[in-house]
């Protein structure tokens, strides 16, 4: 492949902090179950469709009918796939509390389109790839529920972030809200080599933001302060050494297309130095030796995605001059 055998894959997470006021007052009915379920010892949970509120770890129902004027609380969940097979059965099953879930495949040969049916989603077939951020756009345009969670097909929301989601939906306090998202490379959970803590903005109100139009690494757009939400999100980023060394040449070359494409230019030199810098900046200052053998392959897995991404880069800026 290169240099190195393996590397890492940029992580990118983003925080806020901060309150947005919630307009509208609970319904009689809504306060009678939330006392039902604190007499229980059991966390509220909230709208499903149909208007029947549910404690989020207790199956007891009780049928509210939305208050005249108010629209009613909808949760609908964006997927985008290609050959997803491995992880998406659990993924879907995880959010099975969800009012709708979409399925944006780009042309799968696994199955994927299938397991995403059995299990209730709405599939799409977009095989004209747009890039990351463009993709997951449509994922979110094809839901119409009133807020809307993206996940990767590889992403798998623990019981406490779902209750953590619905309890948010029943009395929102902000229109964005970030998860705490924990990444496995190749068996090993790592907590440390700026894979964690990874909080990123997924829960948001239709219409408070967007993903930006980035090929790859792609970032949700909005200007609202977030509010984080407690429990886990499981992702199973590399569950092999086959998988690593297709992203690194999937993300490698999706990020010199992006950098060409907004003028610049990479060089043998810029990918030596900046390839020994990601290499530090992973192992030393992100503290990827208390990952263990893990945090060493994340950092060479590093290095070798921007030795890539910066050589692909220079031979895309010859062949332009030619």
């Amino acid at each position: 492949m290169g240099l190195l055998n393996v590397g890492f894959a940029l992580k990118e997470s983003s925080e806020n902090a901060g309150r947005h006021p919630h307009s509208g007052r609970m319904p009689d009915a809504r306060n009678i179950k939330k006392q039902h379920c604190k007499r229980l010892g059991i966390a509220a949970g909230g709208y499903g469709s149909g208007g029947l509120y549910t404690c989020a770890t207790h199956s007891d129902t009780l049928h509210v009918p939305p208050k005249s004027g108010m629209q009613e609380t909808t949760l609908g969940v964006a997927i985008i796939t290609k050959n997803a097979a491995a992880r998406l059965a659990e993924c879907l099953q995880a959010v099975a509390f969800a009012d709708q879930i979409v399925v944006i495949d780009g042309g799968s040969t696994d199955g994927t389109a299938d397991i995403a049916r059995a299990h209730g989603a709405r599939v799409l077939e977009q095989t004209d790839w747009p890039g990351f951020g463009p993709q997951k756009n449509r994922a979110v345009d094809a839901l119409t529920t009133s807020w809307i969670l993206s996940l990767d097909a590889d992403e798998i929301v623990s019981p406490e972030l779902a209750a953590a989601i619905r309890a948010a939906l029943a009395a929102p306090t902000a229109d964005v809200y970030a998860v705490d998202r924990l990444s496995s490379f190749c068996g090993h959970w790592i907590h440390h080599s700026g894979w964690y803590p990874d909080w990123i903005p997924r829960l948001f109100k239709r219409g408070a933001a967007r993903f930006s139009d980035d090929l790859v690494h792609e970032r949700l757009v909005f200007d609202t302060p977030s509010q984080r939400l407690a429990g886990k999100l499981m992702h199973y980023s590399y569950e092999d050494f086959e998988g690593v060394l297709r992203k690194l040449d999937a993300y490698s070359t999706a990020g010199a297309q992006q950098r060409h494409a907004a003028g610049k230019r990479g060089s043998f030199g810029k990918a030596l130095g900046r390839s020994a810098w990601a290499f530090v900046r992973t192992y030393v200052l992100r503290r990827g030796f208390l990952d263990g053998r893990a945090g060493f392959m994340i950092a060479v897995f590093n290095a070798e995605t921007v030795y890539y991404r910066f050589l692909k880069l220079a031979r895309m800026g010859e062949t332009t001059r030619r």
